[in-house]
């Protein structure tokens, strides 16, 4: 018997080795059998830890060990725990590799073979001397997840709770539904099987990862599902929540203003707001892979990393738990533009406007519920003053949409509503970038900053009246008809004039009102200027869209109506009333009752036209 003893192979395991599985797989499949294993106390030391700070791979590592005694009950292998129990100094040490050290002394001691899945721990143990085998992660092709089939083509989130109905977010961005999707309610055996294998996935799939790891609550990324993993202490009970974007977006499916793209390629500072689920994170993938397409260094900044962009992106997470240690690589790196996903705490903001005013172009997303609200979460993290220099552009989305764009200038005026001079001060205009127009003011008033909303009827300057006359008397020079002129901000102004005069103001490539705008100082749009006659002609006039289709909308593209109100009908029958697009475009949702009705007249041969109003 004692002979018998000596000659059987002794293996001592690592951690790693045992929360892998990695000795359970192969007596399993055959390859280790009639042997010794000898699992340290320090590696036992390590997984009760686990367990009690709620981590999972500390149960998973507890339940290899309960596999691995009914194996020793089969009769294929011995089982013994060996080893002195870590003290509390080395447990303190355990990051510095106080209990590998521990483990190493248990396989040198038994003159034992060392099975580990730790790169590291296999380099310092064959440095002294111990007999190793290192067991790679497997490189496979994995099949499906038990969670793959809660999920549809067009499910967004799925949402299983223990002694609750499996639930799902399902449609499109503009149009969400939480519903049921299946009558039997999720027993606590199924989301522990679910959640061991989320694990195992995130630890074996090179392109997985855990993310984040508390007592209670994990986080993992697994390809594209974003999984969140929550248990007591935590919360009431189990619940995991699998989120998976349902849009991968083109930036030109936006039909961006030329205007707008410009703003983005000229390496500002863009905050991209709005509501939670309305496709922020969707919108910035876009951005990003727009401006890598463009030749641009682009690089992102996540917590989890969960934006699907281009390969050629790198995804940056907190290093060593910091996003400050992440902008410090990535200002070595110098990117053209960063993409920072979730900009929500006071540190965040922080990082954000340390990395614009060094240079880069930087573009974040908030939650917001208006696009002056991300603005305003700005205000006491930044200084006022430097706000414009860090973001100088809202883009707000809703539903999947760009709803507003709004932009950021610093001047120094007399605030809205203040008569006196002597009451000027350093005011940031926040304005639409389509109209023009000054929606907010921002301004400190005594200790208070104020955030002063001007109203659909904006007040006047007083100085507008002047500016106006000014700018009326340098551009009849051009034109040798009337003149109209609308101050519309401080730097701002819309002019009209004849048809026949607009080609002598504009000038030959836009040379003339370039230099006009030089000399004035403002910026100067020029429109047609209409005669009642004229504007009576156009309010009779009809025009026949052009009918274009995208998987979101139904677009009447009516471009010789372009910013007017206008009414639509198909043959003599009115369908619904609208205001045409800055690019002559009206747009209607795909699934709205309206696109079926505009699409079932085109099928049967109705003219559509529209009547301006």
């Amino acid at each position: 018997m004692e002979d018998f003893t000596k000659n059987r192979q002794k293996i001592v395991p690592d951690t790693s080795a045992v929360i892998d599985g990695i000795l359970s797989g192969k007596i399993l499949d055959g390859r280790l059998r009639d042997v010794d294993i000898h699992v340290p106390e320090a590696v036992m030391a390590e997984l009760e830890a686990q367990a009690n700070r709620g981590l999972e791979i500390g149960y998973k590592g507890l339940e290899e060990i309960q596999e691995l005694q009914r194996y020793v009950s089969k009769g294929y292998i011995r089982l013994f725990f060996t080893g002195l129990r870590p003290n509390l100094d080395q447990v303190k040490l355990a990051k510095g590799g106080e209990i590998d050290a521990l483990i190493r002394e248990t396989a040198a001691e038994l003159d034992a073979k060392f099975v580990t899945g730790d790169r590291v721990q296999s380099l310092v143990a064959r440095a002294k001397g111990i007999d190793v085998d290192f067991v790679k992660p497997p490189m496979e092709e994995f099949g499906p997840l038990l969670v793959d089939k809660f999920f549809t083509p067009d499910t967004m989130s799925v949402h299983l709770k223990h002694k609750v109905c499996p639930m799902a977010k399902r449609g499109s961005i503009a149009d969400v539904q939480y519903v049921k999707i299946r009558d039997e309610p999720c027993a606590y055996q199924e989301l522990k099987m679910i959640s061991r294998e989320l694990l195992d996935r995130a630890r074996s799939d090179l392109e997985s990862f855990t993310e984040m790891s508390f007592s209670g609550a994990s986080v993992l990324q697994i390809r594209n599902m974003r999984i969140a993993i929550s248990h007591p202490p935590f919360s009431d009970d189990m619940e995991i929540t699998i989120v998976r974007p349902v849009a991968s977006v083109s930036l030109e499916e936006y039909r961006l203003s030329d205007v707008l793209k410009e703003r983005i390629r000229t390496q500002r500072g863009i905050l991209i707001a709005g509501p939670p689920g309305a496709g922020k994170s969707t919108f910035a993938a876009g951005v990003a892979s727009y401006l890598n397409n463009r030749g641009f260094i682009v690089k992102t900044m996540e917590s989890p990393r969960d934006l699907q962009v281009p390969q050629e992106i790198t995804q940056y997470a907190p290093l060593d738990g910091s996003l400050e240690n992440t902008a410090d690589v990535l200002l070595l790196v110098r990117p053209d533009y960063t993409i920072y996903d979730e900009v929500r705490k006071t540190k965040d903001f922080a990082i954000f406007a340390d990395m614009r005013l060094a240079g880069v172009g930087m573009i974040g997303v908030v939650h917001a519920n208006r696009a002056v609200d991300a603005i305003q979460r700005l205000i006491g993290r930044v200084e006022l003053g430097v706000i414009p220099q860090v973001v100088d552009t809202v883009i707000f989305i809703d539903k999947g949409e760009i709803a507003k764009v709004q932009v950021l200038e610093f001047t120094v005026k007399v605030p809205a509503g203040m008569m006196e001079a002597d009451l000027a001060r350093p005011v940031i205009l926040i304005s639409d970038l389509e109209t023009g127009k000054n929606e907010f003011e921002i301004y400190t008033y005594g200790e208070q900053v104020v955030v002063m909303p001007l109203g659909g009827e904006q007040q006047r300057s007083p100085s507008w009246k002047l500016a106006e006359s000014e700018v009326k008397d340098f551009i009849s020079n051009y034109s040798s008809g009337p003149v109209e002129v609308e101050m519309v901000s401080d730097h701002r102004a819309l002019v009209r004039v004849r048809e026949k005069d607009l080609p002598r103001v504009i000038g030959k490539g836009g040379k003339t009102i370039d230099d006009i705008e030089k000399a004035l100082g403002i910026h100067i749009d020029v429109r047609k200027f209409e005669s009642t006659d004229e504007r009576k002609m156009r309010e009779n006039k009809e025009h026949h869209p052009i009918i274009e289709r995208t998987k979101k909308h139904v677009i009447l593209n009516v471009p010789e109506a372009s910013g007017r109100d206008v009414e639509v009908y198909a043959g003599e029958e009115f369908m619904f009333s609208a205001t045409v697009g800055r690019h002559g475009d009206i747009k209607v949702r795909i699934d709205s009752a309206i696109a079926d009705d505009i699409l079932d007249a085109v099928e049967e041969g109705e003219v559509m036209w529209v009547k301006e109003i």
